[in-house]
């Protein structure tokens, strides 16, 4: 005796398919994330944002104590405006002057004001040129 399979089985699963499938095109395309600007495009800007740029000069601070306290430049632009920057939180290993490093903070009165815990420094070797070997 041979059973007769319903479809809204089929159907049921479809739907939630293509519910997920539409919830995760509006997510990457609609955003929901924190846009990415470089030091010289801060000017302006309100609510947070991820900062990407090299630290110049020496840092200064404490991190866990009254903040650690360094200037962010463009990364392709050494003649651009830096900005100040006031991070509370861990400190990655790779961090120090010359460093690139993503960061999520606020502008606040011409400082920018990291999120605790939110900064990455970026592998220096992915970035530059292989090394060819002598003979």
């Amino acid at each position: 005796m041979s059973r007769k399979r319903s479809p809204a089985r089929l159907v049921i699963a479809l739907s939630i398919a293509a519910v997920l499938a539409i919830f995760l095109l509006y997510t990457s395309i609609a955003g929901g994330g924190t846009p990415s600007v470089r030091p010289s495009q801060l000017a302006g800007r309100t609510g947070t944002v991820s900062l990407v740029g090299r630290v110049v000069g020496k840092p200064t601070g404490d991190a866990h104590a009254g903040g650690l306290r360094f200037r962010l430049r463009d990364v392709k632009d050494p003649h651009a405006q830096a900005v100040a920057v006031v991070y509370k939180g861990s400190v990655p290993d790779l961090f120090a002057s010359g460093r690139d490093v993503v960061i999520d903070g606020k502008l606040v009165r011409g400082v920018f004001v990291a999120a605790p815990g939110s900064m990455v420094t970026k592998c220096p070797s992915k970035y530059s040129a292989k090394k060819t070997a002598t003979s």
